[in-house]
C-alpha cells in the first residue's frame, strides 16, 4: 500500500466521523456556505496578478514538518500582498498537519480566491468545502473514477465553487475530462513514491483542451520555471513547500516575484 492508498482509507474514515458530527443541514447552515465564489479564472488571469497559488503546508508525508511556526493569516496576508492569484490551504490533519479551521482562518483574512487542498472523495466534503468558505475545490484523478469525477465535479459546481482536476499523466487526463471542470492541474510529483520532475507538466500540456486553464504543481522553486512554463502555455503555478519552508514564507514570496 503506497501512501496514497493509505490516505484515501484514512480520509473515509475521516468523512464518516465528520457526517456523525455535522450534518448536511448544519453545513448549509453556515454563513460561508451563502457567499458567492470568486471566479479562479479571474484571478489567474488578471494582469495584476502572479498566476501564483501560494501554499500554506505546515507539513508533508514525505518531508515530515515544513513548517509549523507560523499562522495562516499572516503568511496568506503576506502571500496576498505579493500577488498571489490564489492561495492553497492544507486541510487534511493527519499527514499534512492541516485543519479546517486554517481555511476558515484564510478566508476570513483574505479577498482572492482559496483552494481546500485534500482528497476529495465524497460529496459531504464538496458542502463542507463551500460551508468553510472555499472558491475552488481539488479532484485528484489517481484516486476517483470517472463516474465519480464527473458526480463530484457538477455538485460543486452547481454550488458555485470552481473545479480543479489533478492528473499526473496522459491516462488521467483522457479517461477524466469532463465539462463540469475549470482547470487542469499537472501534479509534477509523484504520489505513489514522491519524486518530482516538472516534464510531466511539459508533457501533458499539448493534450489539455485550449477551454481549460492550464496549472502546473509542485517542484517550481525558480522564477525562471515560470517563465517556460508560460511559453508551454500554463496559467497558473501552485507553491507551497518552496515558500513554506522559509521563516517568513510571505517574504521569500515577495523576493521570488521580483525575479519573475
Amino acid at each position: 500500500m503506497n501512501i496514497l492508498d493509505k490516505i484515501v482509507l484514512n480520509k473515509k474514515k475521516e468523512v464518516a466521523r465528520a457526517k456523525a458530527r455535522t450534518s448536511y443541514i448544519q453545513l448549509e447552515e453556515s454563513d460561508l456556505f451563502h457567499r458567492e465564489c470568486y471566479s479562479f479564472k479571474d484571478f489567474l488571469l488578471d494582469p495584476a496578478c502572479t498566476g501564483i497559488i501560494a501554499e500554506f503546508k505546515r507539513r508533508s508525508p514525505s518531508k515530515g514538518i515544513i513548517n509549523d511556526k507560523v499562522s495562516v493569516k499572516n503568511v496568506t496576508n503576506g502571500y496576498a500582498a505579493a500577488g498571489a492569484s490564489a492561495l492553497s490551504v492544507l486541510t487534511d490533519r493527519n499527514f499534512f498537519m492541516g485543519k479546517k479551521a486554517d481555511l476558515v482562518a484564510a478566508r476570513a483574512a483574505n479577498t482572492i480566491p482559496i483552494l481546500r487542498k485534500d482528497f476529495m472523495i465524497d460529496e459531504y466534503q464538496i458542502i463542507e468545502a463551500k460551508s468553510l468558505g472555499a472558491d475552488i475545490i481539488l479532484l485528484i484523478a489517481a484516486i476517483l473514477t470517472p463516474a465519480e469525477i464527473e458526480t463530484l465535479a457538477s455538485l460543486a459546481k452547481s454550488l458555485g465553487l470552481n473545479v480543479l482536476l489533478e492528473v499526473h499523466n496522459l491516462e488521467e487526463l483522457e479517461r477524466s475530462i469532463n465539462p463540469n471542470l475549470d482547470a487542469i492541474g499537472v501534479n509534477n510529483r509523484n504520489l505513489a513514491d514522491f519524486t518530482v520532475s516538472v516534464q510531466t507538466s511539459y508533457d501533458l500540456a499539448p493534450h489539455i483542451p485550449a477551454e481549460f486553464l492550464k496549472v502546473s504543481e509542485s517542484a517550481i522553486s525558480n522564477p525562471q520555471t515560470i517563465k517556460e512554463l508560460k511559453l508551454a502555455g500554463f496559467n497558473g503555478f501552485l507553491i507551497g513547500e518552496n515558500f513554506m519552508k522559509q521563516e517568513d514564507p510571505g517574504a521569500a514570496m515577495a523576493e521570488f516575484v521580483k525575479e519573475l
